[in-house]
């Protein structure tokens, strides 16, 4: 690979940043200060410099976010902030996007990927993979809100698929388990059940909990354990 092009796959430097960094002397690959960007570089085993900081290269990036509540699940939005945004440099520039959607007011464990066919598989229904919700509702659900839920309800003319629901005692919140991600698909289940959803939570996503180290707001990459865990989800 292109030293150049090394630095505009990880983000931090256009090509021509990247020569004029070479031209100052900025850039050392090996322990050797370059004076020019237009040279090869194995992005694997080579050790690169910028300003005396290693950098290193991966073809992919997976954070996980504690979502907050305000932003939208999107890279862009006319009116309200980005998922995307919460990134720091030099990740904002890597093409991350988030895998799946949460509700504006959702909170709760997002993963962030430029991975795509990872997240395509992801999301797949026929991959069954699970994502676990914390809620909490204005009033007691029915009572047989579980067997409507297993049996896989119908939300109008729309079928959903079979689904868990593990309520709190009085039944005004518990956990919902779910295999697929329809538009509102939570609130809508609940509300047929009886009560109106005021406080959403994802806990876990493919059998990963949500680290409760994280804060809102904030993100991790992924250790190397939880890649592999996601794409055998994904398998």
């Amino acid at each position: 690979m292109r030293l150049d092009k090394f630095f505009t796959a990880v983000g931090l430097l256009s090509r021509k940043e990247a020569a004029g960094a070479t031209r100052a002397g900025r850039i050392t690959v090996n322990g050797e200060t370059v004076r020019r960007a237009d040279g090869h570089i194995d992005e694997q085993s080579d050790l690169i410099t910028l300003d005396g900081v290693p950098v290193g290269y991966s073809e992919f990036d997976y954070f996980w976010l504690n979502k907050p509540s305000g932003y939208v699940s999107a890279t862009e939005d006319g009116r309200f902030p980005c998922v995307t945004e919460l990134l720091p440099p030099p990740y904002d520039k890597r093409g991350l996007f988030p895998c799946g959607r949460l509700d504006r007011d959702t909170v709760g464990l997002m993963l962030l990927t430029n991975d795509g066919e990872l997240s395509h598989r992801l999301l797949s229904p026929r991959h069954h993979v699970e994502k676990e919700y914390r809620f909490i509702c204005d009033a007691p659900l029915a009572l047989d809100a579980e067997a409507r839920f297993a049996e896989g309800m119908m939300l109008g003319s729309e079928p959903c698929k079979p689904a868990v629901l593990l309520c709190d005692p009085d039944r005004t919140g518990g956990v919902i388990t779910l295999t697929e991600g329809k538009y509102h698909q939570i609130k809508r289940m609940v509300e047929a059940c009886g009560a109106t959803v005021i406080s959403l939570e994802r806990i876990s996503f493919a059998g990963i909990a949500l680290d409760p180290s994280l804060a809102r707001g904030e993100l991790r990459p992924l250790t190397d354990e939880e890649i592999e865990r996601l794409r055998h989800a994904a398998d």
